[in-house]
C-alpha cells in the first residue's frame, strides 16, 4: 500500500492464518490500520529494513494496544525492536507457514538489512527498479558489493522495493545505455502502469539485470558510459558504480 508521497508499506500475508499479516517498512500506521480493518486481519509482526522515518514511523501506534514481535536492525536508531538482526539469520514464523533469510546490505544506511523469502525480495531503500539508494552512510565499495549480493539472488525474485521511483530511474537508465532494448521495453510497460495509477512494482531480478544501470556495473557499455562521464577509465566495479551514482545524484 501507499504512504506519502511516494512510499510503499509492504503486507504479507499468511498461507496458514490469513487473518494475520506481517508488515514491512510501516512509515505511516493509518493507511495499514485502514487496510487491515478492510480486510479483517490483524498485525502478526513488522519487519524493518532500515531506520528512517519513513519506514520506522508508524511503529508505536501499531503496536498499540497489542503486542507483536518487531524484527529489524541492530541500530540504537529503531526503538521498540524485539529482535534485533545483523543478517544471515533465519525468521521462521511456523504458525504463519512464512520464513525469511536476513541479508545485511549495507550502503543506503550501514545497518540496512533485506528481508528474502517465498520468492520474494523486500529490500528497503537498497535497491529500487532501474535504480538505487543514495548511499547516506555507506561506500561505493559497500553499496557494490550489497547490489551485486542482490543481483545474485534467483532470477524470478520478484522486488519490492521502498519507493514508487521506477519511471525517474528508467530516464537516468536510458541516459547511460539509449540503445538498450530491454530498457525501452520495459519503459513502455512501467508508463502503462503508471498511467493508469498502477504500481510499477514488483519487478522481478531477471528484469533488474537487464534494465538496472547500477547491476550492469560488469557491462562494457555501462562502463563506457561512465568513463565517458567521468572522463577517465574505471578499471574496477565499484569505481564504475561510484561514477553513476554521483552522475545519478546530480541528474535532473
Amino acid at each position: 500500500m501507499r504512504a506519502f508521497s511516494d512510499n510503499y508499506i509492504w503486507l504479507i500475508e499468511s498461507p496458514r492464518a490469513p487473518q494475520h499479516v506481517l508488515v514491512v517498512d510501516p512509515g505511516d500506521a493509518a493507511p495499514v490500520r485502514a487496510e487491515l480493518a478492510t480486510r479483517g486481519q490483524t498485525v502478526a509482526g513488522i519487519l524493518l529494513t532500515h531506520h528512517h522515518p519513513d519506514h520506522i514511523g508508524g511503529v508505536e501506534a501499531l503496536l498499540a494496544g497489542g503486542r507483536a514481535p518487531v524484527y529489524g536492525p541492530d541500530d540504537a536508531r529503531i526503538a521498540g525492536l524485539t529482535h534485533r538482526l545483523k543478517g544471515g539469520e533465519r525468521i521462521d514464523f511456523a504458525e504463519l507457514g512464512l520464513m525469511f533469510e536476513t541479508l545485511h546490505v549495507p550502503g543506503h544506511t550501514l545497518s540496512h538489512i533485506a528481508f528474502v523469502g517465498h520468492g520474494a525480495l523486500f529490500c528497503g531503500d537498497t535497491l529500487f527498479s532501474a535504480g538505487c539508494g543514495r548511499m547516506f552512510e555507506g561506500t561505493p565499495e559497500q553499496m557494490n558489493a550489497s547490489l551485486t549480493h542482490l543481483k545474485e539472488l534467483p532470477p524470478g525474485t520478484r522486488v519490492y522495493c521502498g519507493h514508487e521511483y521506477t519511471a525517474q530511474n528508467l530516464l537516468f537508465a536510458r541516459t547511460v545505455e539509449p540503445h538498450n532494448d530491454a530498457l525501452r521495453q520495459y519503459e513502455n510497460a512501467v508508463a502503462v502502469l503508471r498511467a493508469t495509477g498502477d504500481p510499477s512494482l514488483p519487478s522481478t531480478i531477471a528484469v533488474e539485470r537487464r534494465v538496472n544501470p547500477f547491476l550492469r556495473c560488469d557491462v562494457s557499455g555501462v562502463r563506457a558510459a561512465a568513463e565517458r562521464h567521468a572522463g577517465r577509465p574505471l578499471t574496477q566495479f565499484p569505481d564504475v558504480f561510484a561514477v553513476l551514482r554521483a552522475w545519478k545524484d546530480g541528474f535532473r
